[in-house]
């Protein structure tokens, strides 16, 4: 679909905006709804509400019941009422709009745990009002929209962090680390894979009436209407559908792709590459292989960084039979091998005696923790969305690459594709009326 001049207007504007304004904001202070900036104490309760009430969102919900649960929202009441009677003094919903709306004043933060293309409409709505937010990840379900909220929230002076819980834990500080003390000399070369595939061959078929504890017209939310499809979509398929998610890419490569992200000190790629099946329309692939370019800063040179999944998923990785998800660090002194648990080194005799480097990077006092430290005193969570928007950016850059059919080159001060608009018009997307995601227009 290619962008409508009003898109591409928008686009433009929200840039000069933002090339306007950042300077100025990046030492806002943290606001609160108790009145101003950084004035929650360590020890005073924040007001939390919670949209989405299951699955993963309820693994976000338990990571912050040190906090008071205030509001609760989901479109399936099935999940909702088992919720509110777990908080029985937490008022329900099953529109966040509405909630947001109402709770302007009353909230302190937001916890995000719904489908991908919910994930910026929420955020946008709890940022304009000043809510410090936690989100799931991808951070957004577009890239123009990961640069929105990046911005939206450095504007507003928000506390921030995307649901990348892998990052809060020793291995993962471990490894970057290790990286960064030249153990295996100079890494340009980087292959992350997941054996995993979100995918489908074809779009599902159907019209079934929506059960009676779920409100589809909400789910939707954003994207176009279509009718229910019983064992489709909701609660557990969604992620194969370029409507609402973002196949195995989307779904997974924000916790592997982090690590070298991390250690190298990865931002933008410059050019991305990808291949897998044919595209359909509806159905994400169920394998995919990306190439990344991210180009050289001051102290490294450019890195090649390929990812694959599902049924591209390799079986040996740089010569090294590898287990079926992991990363590969490729340098000029040896390999790393590295998963959410453990990391070992390459060649195996040369690194037999190996001792890691001295800590430099902090253990964690847990990923939800950090983000209720930083609601309450300013101090940054490690996957703030200053970190967590140009990662999601690159990841779903590959999504864009396979969708358009051919390489593409990337221009992030620009948000744009280079010389392919048909790949620009996936850069963002279309909204039904009353779910937009627009930049904020001021400074407030």
């Amino acid at each position: 679909m290619l962008p409508s001049k009003d898109q591409n207007l928008s686009r433009r504007r929200f840039l000069q905006a933002s090339s306007a304004t950042s300077a100025a904001v990046l030492s806002a202070g943290v606001w609160s709804s108790r009145g101003h900036a950084e004035s929650n104490s360590a020890n005073e309760q924040l007001n939390i509400a919670c949209i989405g009430t299951a699955n993963r969102a309820l693994n976000d919900i338990n990571g912050v019941t040190s906090e008071s649960i205030v509001a609760l929202c989901d479109v399936d009441s099935r999940f909702l009422d088992v919720q509110a009677k777990r908080f029985p003094d937490a008022k329900t919903y099953a529109d966040y709009r509405e909630m947001l709306d109402e709770s302007e004043g009353k909230v302190d933060a937001v916890v995000i745990g719904i489908t991908d293309h919910h994930h910026a409409p929420a955020t946008i709505r709890a940022i304009e009002k000043k809510m410090h937010v936690y989100c799931e990840k991808p951070l957004t379900h577009t890239v123009e929209e990961a640069r929105i909220v990046t911005e939206a929230a450095r504007q507003a002076g928000v506390a921030t962090q995307m649901g990348t819980q892998i990052h809060a834990t020793d291995n993962y500080r471990r490894v970057v680390e290790i990286v960064r003390s030249g153990a295996i000399g100079d890494v340009n070369e980087v292959h992350v894979w997941v054996g995993k595939g979100w995918g489908a061959k074809d779009a599902p078929s159907g019209n079934d009436p929506a059960p009676a504890y779920l409100d589809w017209d909400l789910w939707l939310g954003p994207a176009a209407e279509r009718p229910y499809i019983d064992g489709q979509y909701h609660p557990a398929q969604w992620r194969r559908w370029w409507d609402f998610g973002q196949g195995t890419l989307g779904d997974m490569a924000c916790h592997y792709m982090d690590l070298p992200f991390w250690a190298l000190g990865l931002t933008s790629p410059t050019r991305v590459a990808a291949a897998g099946p044919p595209v359909h329309a509806e159905a994400c692939p169920q394998g995919l292989k990306v190439n990344y370019e991210f180009p050289a800063i001051e102290n490294r040179g450019p890195v090649r960084l390929t990812w694959y999944d599902g049924n591209l998923t390799p079986r040996t990785v740089s010569g090294i039979d590898v287990p079926g998800s992991g990363v590969m660090f490729v340098g000029s002194e040896g390999k790393m091998f590295a998963n959410y648990g453990s990391y070992k080194l390459y060649p195996e005799q040369k690194y037999a005696s190996f001792t890691p480097p001295p800590k430099t990077i902090a253990d964690s006092i847990g990923h939800h923790a950090e983000w209720i430290r930083a609601c309450k005193t300013g101090e940054p969570t490690t996957c703030n969305f200053d970190y967590a928007g140009p990662l999601t950016e690159s990841v779903l850059l590959g999504n864009v690459a396979f969708r358009a059919g051919k390489p593409i080159e990337w221009d992030a001060a620009k948000l744009q594709v280079i010389g392919n608009e048909q790949a620009n018009g996936l850069v963002g997307k279309e909204y039904r009326p009353g779910w937009e995601v627009r930049a904020l227009e001021t400074v407030s």
